[in-house]
């Protein structure tokens, strides 16, 4: 992997990371659907519009659009769904640990359908990654219990599986499609379904259009969706799934880079050395993870 390549990973995994405390403050003013529907349609509408105003083909063909819809499905629908809803459930050591089983699911998904085979390097790397994250999480692990866990659980378990779907489908489409277009139109058609759930269960007209909200949307929206996930598929354009899905597992590393920047938080010793498994299991499946054919 090039160094610019992995630059340009290590900026949509900072961008992710920036994502939850935006949906965390972001839902103290708009119902959670509405808010996540806001987001995918903002996030669609900036990069379709740019691919119009730059001229970039519309995609055609019955299987594009039918991996399109599916990505947006899954990637949207789905991820934006269970991502808005699980943090009222489930302690966020759990989530984490749980969310963060996305880039062994996807492996092995790439493995099977992308003819991607993981080195022995690479096989040990996802295994670090996933044990860092534990340690990590471990002092939030085991805290106090929620009473809709199984809600949780179900919300967290829904959100990986739909990234995890998603990435093997963007990578199949990677270079077939226009990315611009490709992940703009795909955020439009996860918004539908959002959007007709939201109204029916929630009250949309509940925003609350503050100043707070409005940067919180739109950054969210902007940076956080429409440019990570155009750099995304950019970066599965030339780099394989599982080495570039591996990255994963920094993104709750830049989320305590955050928390000691603008909260103060100290970091304990446990985490320390998880942070260190992490970036030690990251190198290896960057450096060496894929079995070049």
């Amino acid at each position: 992997m090039t160094a610019p390549t992995a630059a340009k990973i290590l900026i949509v995994m900072f961008l992710w990371a920036v994502c939850f405390p935006l949906i965390t403050t972001g839902i103290d003013f708009a119902p959670h659907l509405t808010f996540a529907t806001l987001r995918a349609l903002l996030a669609g509408l900036s990069l379709t519009g740019l691919a119009f105003a730059l001229g970039r083909p519309f995609p055609k063909g019955r299987r594009v659009w039918t991996t399109l819809t599916i990505i947006g499905i899954t990637a949207t629908s789905m991820g934006f769904f269970g991502m808005f809803h699980a943090a009222e459930f489930v302690a966020p050591g759990l989530a984490t640990v749980i969310a963060s089983t996305q880039p062994l699911l996807a492996a092995i998904l790439a493995g099977l359908f992308l003819n991607e085979q993981l080195s022995t390097s690479g096989k040990i790397g996802l295994i670090l990654g996933f044990l860092g994250i534990l340690v990590i999480s471990a002092p939030q692990f085991f805290g106090a219990g929620q009473a809709s866990y199984a809600f949780g659980l179900f919300y967290i378990i829904l959100a990986a599986l739909g990234i995890t779907l998603s990435n093997v489908l963007i990578k199949r489409l990677a270079g077939e499609v226009d990315a611009l277009m490709a992940m703009g139109l795909q955020m439009l058609i996860g918004s539908i379904p959002l959007g007709l759930i939201a109204i029916s269960i929630e009250d949309p007209t509940s925003i609350q259009w503050t100043i707070s909200f409005l940067s919180d949307l739109i950054a969210l929206s902007l940076f956080g969706t429409a440019l990570a996930y155009w750099a995304w598929f950019s970066v599965l354009e030339k780099t394989p799934l599982s080495q570039a899905n591996a990255f994963s597992f920094l993104v709750p590393i830049f989320g305590l880079a955050l928390g000691i920047l603008f909260y103060g938080e100290v970091l304990s010793w446990l985490q320390i050395a998880g942070v260190a498994i992490v970036i030690l299991g990251v190198s290896l499946v960057s450096r060496k993870g894929i079995i070049e054919s």
